[in-house]
C-alpha cells in the first residue's frame, strides 16, 4: 500500500524536523503573550463558501457525511477562528491574541512547496486598530525566522496596504469594473513576464499611463510615500490614514529592529478578497521558493460569519517552504538518540535490576531503557553507540553489592563507578 499522492510520513527523522520547527513557531508566539487554541478538522462547507465564495469547493475535500451534511477537511484555520471567536465575543477579553499550529488540506496540484496536506501556523489578534498591532504581527513571523536561524540575508518581508493601492487606482482612473482584474494582475506583478503584465492590465481596461504608473510603483523605481506626496490632497481620507499607518508600521519594525527586513512592496495584494489594510508576504530572498507566510488586515471577516464587527488581523506561515529553506541551508538539526542512557546488566541475573536503575532513572527525567533480552556487555555497548546514545550504565554484582555502578561515556570513552544515589546527577543531558 502507497501513501496518497500529495501526503506525507513522518518517520523519526522527519518527525525531529517538524518537532523542531513547530517548538520554535511555540516559542516566538508565546514570547508575545499568545496562547494557543485549535478547532476540528471537519467544518462545515457552509462556512468556507461564506468566506471564499463557490469557486473554494473545488480545491477541498468535501463529502457529505451520514447526516447529509455538506461537510469539508478544513483548507485554512481563519474560518475557524472567525466561528469560534463570534460564538464567544463577548465573554472574551480584547485583544484576543491566539495562535495554533493545525493540519490543513487542499486538493491541488502537487509542485515543490505546495501538498495537498500541510501545517501551518497561524497567529492572530482580534479586537485590536492600532498600526501597532500590524508591526508585532510581522515581527513575530520574522522572529519565528530568526529563532531557526534565518537571518536578513535569507528572508525578506514585502508589505503593502490594500487601501493604499485602492487610493491609487482610483487616482489612476481605474473603472470599478476593472478593478478586480486589476488587482489580479498586480498579483502577477512578480510572476509574469513584462509583455504579460501589460496584456493583463490593458485587457482589464486599464489606460497606457495609468498602466506605466502602476508599473513603476510596483517595481519599486518611485516609492509609495514618493509617489503620493503630491497627490495627497487629492485622495480620501482612508488613503490618507492608509499611507501614515504604513510610515508608523515602518517605524515600528525598525524599533523591533526589523528594517533590513521590510520592503514596501505595491504588487503585494494577497489573493483573498477580505483583506481591508496593511497586508505582507514572506519570501526567499534567493528567490528558490514561493512565499514563506502571507497574511494582513482582515476587519470584516468577523462579522461577515455572524459575530460583531470586531477588527482582526493574521497571518498562517506553512511549514513545508519553511522546511526546504532550512534544509536547503543546513539549518535542521540532526534527530536526537531516542534515549539518554541504556542500563546494561552483567548476566541475566542482574537484569531486575538493571530494570529498577532504568524506572529511577526515568522518574528522575532521563530518557533511558534498559535490553528486553541482555545480549552480553560487549554486544549491548556496541548496539548502544551505534544509535548515538551518550551513556550507558553497566550494572556488576560487585559494584551492585556497593550500590553502585559504571557509568561510561560513549563518546568519550571515559568510564567511573559512581553511586547509584548519584546517579542521575552525573548523566549531563
Amino acid at each position: 500500500m502507497q501513501k496518497l499522492k500529495g501526503f506525507r510520513d513522518f518517520f523519526p527523522e522527519e518527525m525531529a524536523e517538524r518537532t523542531h520547527v513547530f517548538d520554535a513557531m511555540r516559542r516566538v508566539a508565546k514570547r508575545y503573550g499568545f496562547v494557543e487554541y485549535d478547532g476540528p478538522p471537519l467544518e462545515s462547507l457552509e462556512l468556507y463558501r461564506k468566506k471564499s465564495g463557490d469557486e473554494i469547493v473545488a480545491q477541498l475535500y468535501t463529502f457529505k457525511d451520514k447526516g447529509g451534511r455538506d461537510v469539508a477537511l478544513r483548507p485554512e484555520m481563519t474560518p475557524t477562528l472567525a466561528r469560534m471567536v463570534a460564538t464567544r465575543a463577548n465573554s472574551l477579553q480584547k485583544p484576543i491574541r491566539w495562535f495554533s499550529i493545525p493540519q490543513l488540506f487542499r486538493y491541488e496540484r502537487n509542485q515543490r512547496g505546495r501538498l495537498r496536506e500541510h501545517f501551518q501556523l497561524n497567529v492572530d489578534i482580534i479586537g485590536a486598530r492600532e498600526v501597532e498591532a500590524d508591526a508585532e504581527l510581522l515581527a513575530i513571523g520574522l522572529d519565528v525566522q530568526r529563532e531557526l536561524g534565518l537571518t536578513k540575508e535569507d528572508v525578506v518581508a514585502r508589505v503593502n496596504d490594500r487601501r493604499i493601492v485602492s487610493g491609487a487606482l482610483g487616482l489612476l482612473e481605474v473603472s470599478e469594473e476593472s478593478i478586480a482584474a486589476t488587482y489580479t494582475a498586480i498579483d502577477k506583478f512578480r510572476k509574469v513576464p513584462d509583455e504579460t503584465f501589460t496584456e493583463l492590465l490593458s485587457d482589464a481596461g486599464v489606460s497606457d499611463d495609468a498602466i506605466e504608473e502602476i508599473r513603476k510603483l510596483c517595481a519599486g523605481s518611485v516609492s509609495v510615500f514618493e509617489w503620493f506626496a503630491p497627490r495627497l490632497d487629492d485622495v480620501d481620507e482612508p488613503t490618507r490614514k492608509a499611507v501614515a499607518d504604513l510610515e508608523t508600521y515602518l517605524a515600528r519594525m525598525t524599533e523591533a529592529g526589523f528594517e533590513d527586513f521590510v520592503e514596501v512592496d505595491f504588487s503585494i495584494v494577497r489573493g483573498l478578497a477580505y483583506y481591508t489594510g496593511i497586508v505582507f508576504e514572506l519570501y526567499d530572498r534567493k528567490g528558490k521558493e514561493r512565499a514563506i507566510c502571507g497574511g494582513g488586515r482582515y476587519d470584516d471577516l468577523v462579522q461577515s460569519l455572524g459575530g460583531p464587527d470586531l477588527s482582526a488581523l493574521g497571518f498562517g506561515m506553512g511549514d513545508v517552504v519553511l522546511s526546504l529553506m532550512l534544509r536547503d541551508r543546513g539549518l535542521m538539526p540532526k534527530a536526537p538518540p531516542r534515549s539518554d542512557v541504556v542500563v546494561i546488566p552483567v548476566g541475566a541475573e542482574l537484569a531486575v535490576i538493571a530494570r529498577l536503575i532504568t524506572t529511577e532513572l526515568r522518574r528522575a527525567g532521563k530518557r533511558a531503557e534498559t535490553p528486553y533480552s541482555p545480549a552480553g556487555v560487549g554486544k549491548d555497548l556496541k548496539a548502544t553507540g551505534q544509535r548515538g546514545i551518550p551513556y550507558a550504565v553497566i550494572v556488576g554484582p560487585e559494584e551492585w553489592a556497593a550500590h553502585e555502578v559504571n557509568l561510561k561515556d560513549l563518546r568519550t570513552g571515559k568510564q567511573s563507578r559512581v553511586a547509584i544515589d548519584a546517579l542521575a546527577a552525573e548523566i549531563k543531558t
